[in-house]
């Protein structure tokens, strides 16, 4: 069934467990991510980003995920993540999507402010929920670039701003920045658990979202859902493990398309299982 975060997110906030978004820019993929969610009977966030587009246009995402969305009894939360523009949110709102996270974290705080209360505005007459980002989560794949890899502590989430930031905004969900990154680790993170816990309070109501979750530990992962964490996004480690299946089933001659359309579906679905299990979502659909 098709439903928007407010549907899945106050529950796992209450019962301290944390749904996940699945990044599925394929049939294959989605079949994965769907595949698992149904098995262990696990409500599932999934969509693209606007980083990801030139993979996958925006309405190949929305039609190989929404039509699986309906037919499946588990809830699906189709998502817009990391929207950097007004106008590709409102494609989306168009398209059918449920959600979307429209990311002004770079602006001015009043900017970011201004642009937020404005989308959610609209998206709330779709139906549709709304994440911001507060703080800023860098990018591991453009340290050098990024100004946010260099002292990370400068741009975490400030407790005090983000009930401000909520109580202006109306969003429905708010993405922090307590030390992780985007894309695949160079370096070990490590999570302000407290600045979660302090945050949590702040805005009790309003569930909490760590971006960068691929690379973290298992105990990462864990504490952070302890502490106020209900929504956790993964891409990175479902896009590698599907490669790795294709790469393994040509290294073995197995070449052609219909040889390596499952295995990426198996590939994909065993690895959602195994974050699903970690973030503690089965058995919530």
């Amino acid at each position: 069934m098709l439903v928007n975060l407010n549907q899945v997110l106050p529950k796992a906030q209450k019962e301290h467990y944390a749904v996940g978004l699945f990044n599925a820019l394929n049939t294959e993929m989605a079949r994965g991510v769907i595949g698992a969610a149904e098995e262990l009977r696990s409500p599932v966030i999934m969509g693209s980003a606007e980083i990801l587009l030139p993979f996958s246009p925006l309405e190949c995402v929305c039609d190989a995920i929404k039509h699986m969305a309906r037919r499946t009894d588990v809830p699906v939360v189709l998502h817009y993540d990391h929207g950097l523009t007004f106008e590709k949110c409102m494609e989306a709102l168009k398209l059918g999507f449920t959600s979307l996270m429209y990311d002004c974290s770079t602006d001015t705080y009043e900017e970011n402010v201004r642009k937020l209360a404005e989308l959610t505005r609209i998206a709330h007459a779709f139906g549709a929920t709304v994440e911001a980002e507060l703080g800023h989560v860098g990018d591991n794949d453009h340290m050098e670039d990024d100004p946010t890899m260099q002292d990370p502590s400068a741009f975490y989430t400030d407790p005090v701003q983000a009930k401000d930031f909520v109580n202006k905004t109306h969003v429905d969900a708010l993405a922090i920045a307590v030390g992780t990154a985007h894309g695949a680790y160079r370096f070990t993170p490590k999570l302000d658990y407290d600045r979660i816990i302090a945050i949590r309070e702040a805005i009790p109501e309003t569930p909490l979202v760590l971006h960068g979750g691929s690379g973290l530990s298992d105990d990462d992962f864990r504490q952070a859902i302890q502490c106020g964490i209900a929504k956790m996004n993964i891409f990175t480690d479902i896009n590698v493990a599907g490669a790795r299946a294709i790469r393994e089933a040509v290294q073995s001659d197995k070449c052609a398309m219909t040889d390596l359309m499952n295995l990426q579906v198996e590939a994909v679905k065993a690895e959602t299982m195994k974050k699903m299990l970690l973030f503690g979502s089965q058995g919530k659909a």
